[in-house]
C-alpha cells in the first residue's frame, strides 16, 4: 500500500460534493475504506440518504476523480446507500455528543429560506412573539452568523449580554416574553464576520450550549440563507422538531425555496410546511388588493412538494417600519391584522409539531 497515493486519493475525493450541497463526501464522514494495491485503488462509500439517483451519481464523480490521480491505474468505487437515523435516534445523539446543549428546550423550529431577502428573520422575529402571545414559554436565537438583524428588530441594539452566576455562560436577554441571543450582541456592529466553516460551527455551538436558555416550550432559531454551514451544524448538534421555510411568491424565491427544502430533507428534518411572506399589498386608502411579486406561489409549490403551506403574510410597510424600530408588528399592533397573521402562523406550528412529524417527499 502506498500512503502517499491513499493520501491523493482520499483529496481527490474532497472534491467530490454531494449533489445539491456544497460540502464534500469526505467532510461528510461517506468515505468507509480507501484500500490501494500499487496504481489499484478500491474505496467503499457508505452515503446516509434515501436518494439512490445521488448514491449513484457520487460513485461515478468518485470514480472519475479517483482515475485523474497520478498513479493510479485502475480504480473501483462501491457506494452503500445508508438509510439515514430517525428523528429520534438523531435526537438521542446530538444529546449523547454534547449533553450541555439545550437540555431544558422541549423543541426547536428553524426558520430557513433557500435566499436572503424574504423576510425570514422578519418571520422569525415574529413568530417567536406569536408563540409566546399563545401561551408558549419561547426562545429566539439569531444563527445569521454573517448578518444577524435580530438584535435591531427587537430593540436590542448595542446591548451586550451578561455572564450568567458562576462566570462561564450568557445570559439571553428577555424582551417581549422572549428569551434572546444573537452574534450581534458579542460583535461590534460595523464588524464584518470573515469565517471558514469550523468556526461558523464553533460559534452555532456556543450560541447554543453556552446561553443560560433555562426551561423552554420553542426555541426558533433564525438561520442564514442557504445551505451550509450554519444549517448543518444545527442539524447535526440538536434534534430539530421541524423547519419553516420562508419564501416569496416570485419564481426565483421559489426555486430556492426547493433547495432549502431538499436540504432539510437529506438531513433527515422534518420540514413543517411552507410561509409566504409578502405575498399582496393591500392599500391603505382604497383597500385594493395588488399582488406585487404574483400570487399564490409559496402554495402552490408547497402543494408541488406535499408538504403544509401554512400561510401568507401581506406586503406592508408597517411591518418594516416596527421592525426597523425594534418592535414586531405583533407586538406593536397584536390586535392588528398583521397580528393575527402572525399567531395564526404560530398555531399552524403548533399543530404542525404536534402531528405525526410530516415527511417530506421532493418530486
Amino acid at each position: 500500500m502506498s500512503p502517499d497515493l491513499q493520501q491523493q486519493v482520499l483529496e481527490s475525493l474532497r472534491g467530490v460534493s454531494f449533489p445539491g450541497m456544497s460540502r464534500d463526501i469526505v467532510s461528510f464522514g461517506f468515505v468507509d475504506t480507501i484500500d490501494v494495491d500499487q496504481g489499484r485503488v478500491r474505496v467503499r462509500l457508505k452515503i446516509q440518504t434515501q436518494n439512490r439517483q445521488a448514491v449513484e451519481e457520487v460513485r461515478d464523480r468518485a470514480e472519475a476523480a479517483i482515475r485523474g490521480v497520478p498513479g493510479v491505474t485502475e480504480a473501483e468505487v462501491v457506494a452503500e446507500m445508508v438509510t439515514p437515523p430517525t428523528p429520534e435516534q438523531s435526537a438521542a445523539r446530538a444529546i449523547a455528543r454534547d449533553p450541555r446543549l439545550i437540555p431544558d428546550v422541549k423543541r426547536v423550529i428553524a426558520v430557513a429560506s433557500g435566499k436572503g431577502g424574504v423576510g425570514k428573520s422578519t418571520v422569525a422575529a415574529n413568530l417567536a412573539v406569536a408563540l409566546s402571545q399563545l401561551g408558549h414559554s419561547t426562545g429566539l436565537l439569531d444563527a445569521d452568523i454573517y448578518g444577524p438583524s435580530v438584535p435591531m428588530m427587537m430593540g436590542l441594539a448595542g446591548q451586550r449580554p451578561q455572564v450568567a452566576d458562576g462566570g462561564n455562560r450568557l445570559r439571553p436577554f428577555s424582551k417581549f416574553d422572549v428569551m434572546i441571543m444573537s452574534l450581534g450582541f458579542i460583535l461590534d456592529e460595523d464588524t464584518p464576520v470573515i469565517w471558514r466553516g469550523p468556526m461558523v460551527t464553533k460559534a452555532i455551538e456556543q450560541l447554543l450550549g453556552d446561553v443560560e436558555w433555562g426551561s423552554l416550550d420553542y426555541l426558533v432559531v433564525d438561520l442564514p440563507p442557504g445551505t451550509g454551514d450554519a444549517q448543518l451544524t444545527l442539524t447535526q448538534k440538536v434534534p430539530l422538531s421541524g423547519a419553516v421555510i420562508v419564501t416569496t411568491p416570485q419564481d426565483v424565491a421559489l426555486i430556492d425555496a426547493r433547495k432549502g427544502l431538499a436540504m432539510f430533507e437529506k438531513v433527515n428534518v422534518p420540514v413543517l410546511g411552507i410561509v409566504e411572506n409578502m405575498s399582496s399589498f393591500v392599500c391603505p386608502r382604497c383597500g385594493e388588493v395588488t399582488d406585487i411579486f404574483k400570487k399564490g406561489g409559496g402554495e402552490r409549490t408547497a402543494k408541488e412538494l406535499g408538504c403544509e403551506f401554512l400561510g401568507s403574510i401581506p406586503l406592508d410597510p408597517s411591518i418594516v417600519v416596527c421592525g426597523d424600530e425594534g418592535r414586531p408588528i405583533t407586538a406593536a399592533e397584536p390586535e392588528g391584522a398583521h397580528g393575527e397573521a402572525f399567531r395564526s402562523l404560530g398555531r399552524a406550528v403548533v399543530r404542525a409539531v404536534a402531528d405525526e412529524r410530516p415527511t417530506l417527499t421532493i418530486q
